[in-house]
């Protein structure tokens, strides 16, 4: 009973549903969400919290714009970034004192709300948008649902092959995304997921799954 219990429950369908690259701008929702609360309890606007939001998202646009493809590489370059960050802020403010450049960095409540209200509302929007296109793979078929009203595309799951890939390590770091490669036996068409979340637990449900394919009567009988 105990080792029943312990064994994962395994679905009799997969979904797979691909995300554009503006869905690892979380970090800086997250950010200006808890930035807007702090400015509003502090008042005064304040720099420091300024440069809090504009180094997150200086790293987020970064990191979201390049493919890490090594974790030494993704190391390596954030902690360069980090050691620029710190060294042009605290330079550029000794400069601007120096010269008499002023910056006003400090930032309202307002600003951090609006930040929040846009990336919660475009994020929102993208989830929503997955929840009408996307794979579903069953023991039989595989299934594309492709808009509201639109009919669904069917493929058959017999000879199926199937490509893992992590081509960014930063994006696998966040939200363990990846790359999919979906090859159907009889059909000619490769679907290309390049950014499926949570992808090794995908890929153990698929393997699984295509382990336990249904075998037609007519084969059995053969």
């Amino acid at each position: 009973m105990s080792e029943q219990k312990k064994q994962p429950k395994h679905p009799s369908e997969i979904f797979l549903r691909t995300y554009p690259k503006v869905i690892f701008f979380y970090p800086l929702l997250v950010i200006s969400l808890i930035l807007w609360l702090i400015q509003s309890i502090m008042g005064t606007p304040n720099m420091v919290l300024g440069y809090i939001w504009f180094i997150v998202f200086f790293v987020n646009i970064f990191v979201t714009a390049f493919d890490f493809s090594s974790t030494k590489f993704f190391v390596l370059i954030l902690a360069i970034v980090i050691v620029i960050l710190v060294v042009v802020f605290l330079g550029a403010t000794y400069a601007f004192e120096f010269t008499g450049i002023q910056i006003d960095i400090a930032l309202p409540y307002e600003f951090y709300m609006l930040m929040t209200l846009i990336l919660a509302f475009i994020l929102g929007i993208i989830v929503i948008s997955t929840r009408f296109e996307y794979y579903k793979i069953e023991r039989n078929e595989i299934i594309h649902k492709k808009g509201i009203f639109s009919s669904a595309e069917r493929f058959p799951v017999k000879s199926l092959r199937f490509k893992k890939e992590i081509p960014d390590v930063f994006e696998f770091f966040m939200l363990r995304a990846g790359r999919f490669t979906i090859m159907p036996g009889k059909a000619d068409e490769v679907m290309i997921l390049p950014t499926v979340l949570n992808i090794n637990k995908k890929e153990e449900q698929l393997d699984w799954l295509l382990s336990h394919v249904s075998v037609e009567p007519d084969e059995i009988d053969q």
